[in-house]
């Protein structure tokens, strides 16, 4: 940890002249109140805030959390809309149109044009339709809208979707290309403990993401009403980081919070080295994977050292991947990284453990150079 960095300097990561381009994510328990009404004061100050902030040459995307709250209570569904699956798509179809009204006249009334995205998770994990996402956030940048983004609840099954909006966030900023994310919460950052423990203190600043740091994350939401917590916004600063964007959690609780976050630098920021190319950060931040190749210690570090992975490194193939499809590669230790397999799984089984003169042989075909090629592989 930096301890040179003061309040300006956290801050000042995110003012528009070091951030051209940046995310904000609003949570549920933010935007809507206990009753499940939009807390409409407070948002009309973020709006401000984010009126300013493109006032001043700033480009913003708003990630935002709500719906299924806003429809839950429109539907008169228990437990905030969350008792079942089919509860929260219904909630989030009727929730959607009501948050995308407020987001719209409240932009509007600050002469910002609003957009909305609805995304899956295959919209960022497939490759194409990541590009897809991409571009259309650019044009819609460059034409001057604020798009506000949401994960498309009403489709979203629980074994297919980001389920918190926090490591969405982390995600849209890697497809937009932004310079930042600030996570609005209703805590003021990370600690070394629970809040509530004595003794517990804020973080200002992390410079690695380490297993310690992970332990200090809690996961859960603690107003019941999201899907996120702590440790699905240490996550979300993980997929940000890879991509060299800094992220930071500020306490969302107050009125003009992003004004206020940038006077006091009061909140946890999460630093970010230079990033990985467009391709490897997007390998990087993925939260699917279609199999695993389990490689041995020589291997592993090979890998360290930039080098591609050889099918004799390999111990053993899990899972059903094709060719191209993205896989976990495990060390001895657990997973240390992702990449573009180069072959499927049937014929990465058959060459596992071989040398590349017994290859041909066993696969009744000339072998490629390498099981994953270091040019689409990124180290975790």
């Amino acid at each position: 940890m930096d301890a040179a960095l003061g309040i300006s300097s956290l801050a000042g990561r995110f003012a528009p002249a070091a951030c051209p381009r940046l995310v904000v994510k609003i949570g549920s328990s933010l935007l809507i109140a206990p009753d499940g009404a939009v807390r409409r004061d407070w948002l009309a100050s973020v709006v401000a805030d984010l009126a300013a902030a493109r006032a001043a040459g700033q480009q913003v995307i708003i990630v935002s959390s709500g719906a299924i709250a806003l429809g839950a209570r429109r539907l008169g569904l228990e437990r905030g809309g969350r008792a079942s699956l089919e509860d929260a798509q219904a909630a989030a179809a009727v929730g959607q149109v009501a948050l995308a009204a407020v987001w719209s006249a409240l932009l509007g009334h600050a002469g910002l044009t609003m957009a909305q995205l609805l995304v899956t998770l295959d919209d960022l994990e497939d490759r194409r339709r990541y590009l897809n996402a991409t571009a259309t956030l650019a044009r819609l940048l460059a034409l001057g809208a604020v798009p506000v983004i949401n994960e498309n609840d009403t489709v979203a099954t629980t074994e297919i979707r980001f389920g918190d909006n926090d490591r969405l966030a982390a995600r849209v900023a890697q497809a937009a290309g932004a310079s930042g994310v600030i996570l609005l919460s209703d805590v003021d950052g990370l600690y070394t403990a629970h809040p509530a423990t004595p003794g517990a203190t804020r973080l200002a600043v992390v410079d690695a993401i380490t297993p310690a740091i992970e332990a200090m994350a809690t996961a859960g939401s603690g107003s019941g009403m999201g899907s996120g917590g702590m440790a699905a916004k240490v996550a979300a600063a993980r997929i940000a980081g890879a991509a060299g964007i800094p992220l930071a959690i500020a306490d969302g609780r107050a009125e003009h919070p992003l004004q206020r976050f940038a006077t006091t630098g009061i909140g946890t920021l999460f630093l970010a080295g230079g990033g990985a190319p467009a391709r490897k950060a997007w390998l990087a931040g993925r939260l699917t994977v279609k199999g695993t190749l389990h490689i041995d210690a020589g291997a592993a570090a090979a890998l360290r050292g930039g080098k591609s992975l050889l099918a004799a490194g390999v111990t053993r193939v899990e899972g059903g991947f094709g060719r191209g499809d993205v896989i976990a590669i495990a060390g001895p230790e657990g997973v240390i990284g992702r990449g573009l397999a180069g072959y499927d799984a049937a014929d990465a089984a058959a060459i596992q453990g071989l040398r590349a003169d017994a290859q041909a042989a066993a696969l009744g075909y000339a072998p490629r150079a390498a099981l994953v090629h270091a040019d689409h592989l990124v180290l975790l």
